[in-house]
């Protein structure tokens, strides 16, 4: 095999289609786009316009509500804790919302910080946190620590 000889393999590659270059190519004279019209121009954007008719998504009835004073928690799980501990990163005997930021668990708090039941704690933990589910909280008790929940002021 000498380098003049070396080529794809059959089908690797594919010729682009050359629209517009005359009717040997098939796409020729109008370019696939039919005759006249908004879509046969440039500039076309009729995306969800229905001619002039009440569009769809503004003939069905708005649905739900967005609360504008909603919380936003900072979520953690107890694997992730545990996991802190045992890499040193925390204290099993000091663990809140400024100890988990510090130590990189959390990246912020926002609104505080929420405790939920993935994974296992071994630890004997003492945690002080805005909220937690109820499973987190029997989860600590089991390993023999302790989880309280601050009740944020509304």
């Amino acid at each position: 095999m000498k380098l003049h000889e070396l080529r794809d393999n059959p089908g690797a590659t594919k010729r682009k289609k050359r629209i517009g270059r005359g009717p040997g190519s098939g796409m020729g004279k109008m370019g696939g786009r039919g005759i006249k019209g908004q879509k046969s121009r440039s500039g076309v954007a009729i995306n969800g316009y229905e001619g002039g008719q009440m569009p769809l998504y503004q003939r069905l009835p708005k649905r739900g509500f967005n609360k504008p004073n909603r919380k936003s928690y900072a979520v953690i799980n107890l694997n992730i804790i545990q996991k802190f501990i045992d890499a040193g990163k925390l204290d099993a005997a000091n663990v809140n919302e400024d100890t988990l930021v510090e130590s990189g668990a959390v990246r912020r708090k926002l609104d505080g910080v929420r405790v939920l039941a993935k994974g296992e704690i071994t630890a004997k933990a003492t945690i002080n946190v805005t909220g937690a589910s109820k499973a987190a909280v029997e989860a600590v008790e089991k390993a023999g620590g302790s989880l309280t929940v601050a009740s944020a002021a509304e």
